[in-house]
């Protein structure tokens, strides 16, 4: 899957802080998983960047997150992906169109000062049983 398509490039900086580039996994109904995550993914500002039919790319300016058919005769394991929030209503929104959309909420929209004093993350099942979180970072 290539990010390096006209208008979805990211700039020629390495720096930026961040230690994961994309991420893809592979979902048993294609039809369900992208319209959760069509749904899901509009309230954190997340959206369709590229679509290849079977294999969809998932972004804000360029494709970071990706849903493809499931390829692999390997049976699929539960993952975490957590996307980012900009704000605390955005992870409201989240668990509440991803609630409307049929998924398990694992976690209610809480802080999680365990892991610092301002982690504001709601966690939900997606179609395929994968934990995912909606979190913001800034303070209330």
């Amino acid at each position: 899957m290539r990010s390096a398509v006209k208008g979805t490039r990211r700039s020629a900086r390495c720096d930026d802080g961040a230690v994961l580039d994309h991420l893809s996994i592979q979902v048993a109904d294609f039809a369900t998983s992208s319209a959760f995550y069509d749904t899901v993914l509009a309230t954190v500002g997340g959206r369709r960047i590229l679509d290849f039919g079977e294999v969809v790319g998932y972004g804000v300016d360029f494709p970071t997150f990706w849903i493809g058919v499931e390829a692999s005769p390997m049976p699929m394991k539960e993952v975490h992906i957590a996307f980012t929030a900009p704000d605390r209503a955005s992870v409201i929104a989240f668990r509440d169109a991803a609630v409307a959309a049929g998924a398990e909420v694992l976690h209610e929209p809480r802080v999680w000062p365990e892991y610092h004093p301002n982690y504001f993350g709601a966690f939900v099942r997606d179609p395929d049983g994968n934990n995912v979180e909606a979190v913001c970072h800034q303070p209330e």
